[in-house]
């Protein structure tokens, strides 16, 4: 084998699957710099459009610009559906006006919703004059809904049929429609007064005879969505009874769109993401792609958070300043206790923030959870306890010195299990993102806790 062999499949295997290759990103940039739209095309071709997207975001803006212009009536609408928000405006303010229209013409209902609720109110009229009077209105009334709740979620393309129907009906009316949507999975029964009552799956409808009623054929689990719903709502319940689609329903109870499982899979995904940027004080809409400044703003005000917990462990340690100044020791083992503490209450406030994400953690199981926590940071506390009081024995040479940290150690690691725990279940009572303020709350705790234990029992025995 040749050492140029060897090199391309040392190289190709640096590429991990489904990600974009490497040597396919540096061959459109090439063809972007020779402004060749024809190599361009053909290297786009047989890309996915989230892979399109994701290429869009990797690269620089000057690029981006360049490979817009280039590419131009090649672009399709998919690839607006799946940008990520941050440069989904600088893509559609590049884009030629023709090009967009044609784009977004191709897009179902809930796609167009997703990709006008986060413009501003000039970039929505441009894209709304584009399209069909009868899309269009469909779009407004999607609007109409409040943010983030089941009507902005829905398509408004719906298959439906009436409950006296048989198989051999509705096979008929899908064969002889022409606006049906290009995926769904289900044929939503409705009675005489539009209100769904049940849903057939495709798959079922094709394996039965054209005589069988579609009311022989309904799924046993059937949910239907007001359209105010909360979107977050919409998901749990897709996630929790494993649901693909489901009809969504004005304040009447008549069907007015359905909401397909990547749609609420996809709000899913964004309430996770949501909560570990919000865990680590990044705000909820961090990207690669943010500039600096907005990424300052949006992380500042949590760093400054985070400075005023470190004054108030720092005035605590103030409190002792002869008993560090007389043991010096004290001052070498105070940041492992803090740094336990604080790894410890990051462990149970994960796990707390993500069962009440996922709804898992309840009235019904928070005491049994709790008193969970608490025992594993006992029975941490005492195993680390012995390790520090070895260290603090064979490092210093004074026993009293570890039996002190080992003490401060069982004691700041009960305390962090339940602060990581109790403090997220609190805010959630008061209706405040636990994601969102529990760490400053608990490195706080932590912290304060620590040093008092330490220097504290410091103070009393070795003085």
């Amino acid at each position: 084998m040749s050492s140029e062999q060897t090199a391309a499949e040392n190289d190709a295997q640096k590429d991990e699957p489904f990600e974009l290759k490497r040597k396919t990103v540096a061959a459109i940039l090439y063809a972007v710099e020779c402004r060749d739209r024809a190599q361009l095309a053909e290297l786009m071709e047989p890309l996915h459009a989230a892979d399109i997207a994701d290429l869009l975001e990797q690269i620089n803006t000057y690029d981006r610009a360049r490979l817009i212009r280039l590419y131009d009536r090649e672009f399709d609408g998919d690839i607006l559906s799946e940008l990520d928000e941050s440069i989904r405006e600088e893509v559609i303010a590049i884009l030629n006006p023709h090009v967009l229209a044609e784009a977004v013409r191709d897009l179902e209902s809930d796609d167009v919703v997703d990709i006008l609720e986060d413009l501003e109110e000039p970039q929505q009229e441009a894209i709304l004059d584009v399209l069909e009077e009868t899309d269009r209105v469909a779009v407004e009334q999607s609007l109409s809904y409040p943010e983030n709740s089941a009507g902005r979620l829905m398509q408004r393309e719906v298959v439906m049929a009436p409950d006296h129907w048989s198989v051999g009906q509705v096979i008929d009316y899908m064969r002889e429609s022409e606006d049906l949507p290009e995926q769904f999975y289900h044929v939503v029964v409705v009675d005489p007064r539009l209100r769904p009552t049940g849903n057939v799956t495709l798959g079922r409808i094709m394996g039965s005879r054209r005589d069988v009623a579609l009311t022989d054929l309904l799924e046993e689990t059937f949910e239907i969505f007001r359209a105010d719903l909360d979107e977050e709502d919409v998901a749990y319940s897709f996630n929790q009874y494993h649901l693909i689609s489901a009809p969504v329903v004005d304040e009447d109870g008549r069907i007015v769109g359905v909401i397909t499982i990547d749609d609420a899979m996809a709000v899913l995904d964004e309430e996770h993401e949501e909560d570990i940027l919000r865990l680590a004080g990044v705000g909820e809409e961090s990207s690669l792609a943010d500039k600096v400044i907005s990424t300052t703003r949006r992380r500042f005000p949590w760093l400054a958070v985070n400075l005023v917990t470190a004054v108030l462990a720092s005035l605590v340690i103030a409190q002792f300043e002869e008993v560090i100044a007389g043991f010096v020791a004290l001052a070498v083992l105070m940041p492992i206790v803090a740094s336990m503490g604080g790894n410890a209450g990051t462990q149970s406030l994960t796990v707390a923030v993500r069962a009440l994400a996922t709804r898992d953690l309840t009235g019904s199981n928070v005491w049994r959870v709790i008193r969970r926590e608490a025992l594993v940071g006992l029975v941490n506390g005492v195993i680390f306890a012995a390790v520090m009081a070895v260290v603090g024995i064979l490092w210093f040479g004074s026993p009293a010195l570890g039996g002190v940290i080992a003490v401060a150690m069982v004691i700041n690691l009960v305390v962090a299990g339940l602060a990581g725990t109790v403090i997220p279940i609190i805010l959630e009572r008061l209706k405040i993102d636990p994601a969102l303020a529990s760490g400053a709350f608990v490195t706080t705790v932590t912290d304060v806790v620590g040093f008092l234990a330490f220097l504290g029992l410091a103070a009393a025995v070795l003085l």
